[in-house]
């Protein structure tokens, strides 16, 4: 039987009950699939922040290192200055494991309705690939004169022909195994020298697949087109900073923030890959139920995607998608039910859903993202 290996950081706030939500729904996937799942808990996130003055030790590193895949709830709490257990804990990963990759789905799945009017299921289903270790995100800069009327700031940004054609590589690939359509998101014409890059390296990449059509969009024309035509994308791919918010939008797109999934991505399988909802910690409702697991339920799909596990990918997509459609409100006390009944309902929803009732398996992330992965 595969056995995967998963390290699983429940973090703060709601991170570990929709978790355990999404572990659930992982664990029927498993069973219905004939794989098993063996999981390891980690104590990493804002109590142990404040325990120790460390977000992430060599120790917790290599110890992480050595799972198949990490499972991430959420970090953030009003206790530790905003910054350090991102930067600290997340990033820190991103890099560590070069999960140079950062993929997040916009899909509004069917009986989820949209805040933006005329967006359906038909039209609403594409994919950010967002470069996810350099950009302004490096973390290069000073402040001369902090505190004072002449305070100056200066923010690096950083941008590699490797880390860039290793994102769109990536990209192409996965365009070519779903519509084989993909957009560069830029803004060239004001960052003239970081666009050119990314514009030449998709130029180049763009000649090993000539099965896809690829074309180039401005990073604020990209605001517009999303929301009132999302149908126009399917691969999108951009830089750290432009993708970061760019998703975001699509979230909304989609159904809101508890709806949004991601994976950090290592496309060479030479470290685990690390998958976490969107939605952070979200303090002010922790241990009231009121969390949706969905977010956290999808990302996992995309982990057992990730994994080589498409069929129970696909399920668990399934599962997430056909209890939504059911829910009452998206969030908040009118979900008709806590966040562990939800994720049971989702679970339970795994061992027989048909993954054909969101549409074709086929133009699943999931069918995707599964055919990419390291052997």
């Amino acid at each position: 039987m595969r056995t995967h290996h998963l390290a699983v950081i429940g973090g703060d706030g709601i991170g570990p009950d929709v978790t355990a939500a999404a572990l659930a729904g992982v664990r029927a996937a498993a069973d219905r699939y004939g794989f098993a799942i063996e999981t390891t808990e980690f104590d990493l996130g804002a109590e142990a922040y404040l325990r120790t003055g460390v977000a992430l030790d060599e120790a917790s590193t290599e110890a992480l290192r050595r799972h198949d895949a990490v499972l991430l709830g959420a970090v953030g709490d009003p206790r530790v200055t905003p910054g350090v257990l991102e930067r600290g804990l997340i990033v820190g990963l991103r890099v560590a494991f070069a999960q140079s990759v950062n993929i997040r789905p916009v899909r509004l799945y069917p009986g989820v309705e949209s805040p933006v009017a005329g967006v359906s299921p038909d039209n609403c289903d594409l994919v950010i690939i967002r470069e996810n270790t350099e950009g302004l995100y490096t973390g290069g800069g000073s402040i001369s004169h902090p505190g004072t009327p002449n305070a100056v700031a200066i923010q690096n940004s950083i941008t590699t022909v490797p880390a860039t054609t290793e994102t769109v590589e990536f990209a192409f690939r996965l365009a070519s195994a779903r519509r084989k359509r993909l957009t560069l998101c830029h803004k060239k014409n004001i960052l003239v020298h970081a666009g050119q890059l990314w514009q030449d390296v998709v130029d180049e990449v763009a000649t090993r697949y000539p099965d896809v059509e690829h074309d180039y969009v401005h990073a604020d024309a990209m605001c517009l087109h999303l929301p009132l035509d999302p149908g126009r994308f399917d691969v999108v791919v951009t830089d750290n900073l432009f993708g970061d918010i760019l998703s975001d939008l699509g979230a909304t797109v989609q159904g809101g923030l508890g709806l949004a999934a991601s994976a950090n991505h290592n496309p060479r399988g030479t470290a685990p890959s690390m998958y976490e909802p969107v939605h952070g910690s979200a303090p002010d409702i922790a241990g009231k139920g009121w969390a949706n697991p969905a977010a956290a339920a999808l990302s996992a799909a995309l982990c057992l995607a990730g994994l080589g596990e498409r069929d129970g990918a696909l399920a668990l997509e399934a599962a997430a998608a056909s209890v939504l459609a059911e829910l009452p409100a998206l969030a908040g006390p009118g979900m008709g039910g806590d966040t562990a009944e939800i994720g049971r309902r989702i679970a339970d929803r795994v061992t027989d859903v048909d993954p054909a009732k969101i549409g074709a398996p086929e133009r699943s992330l999931m069918t995707g993202l599964a055919r990419l992965a390291p052997r």
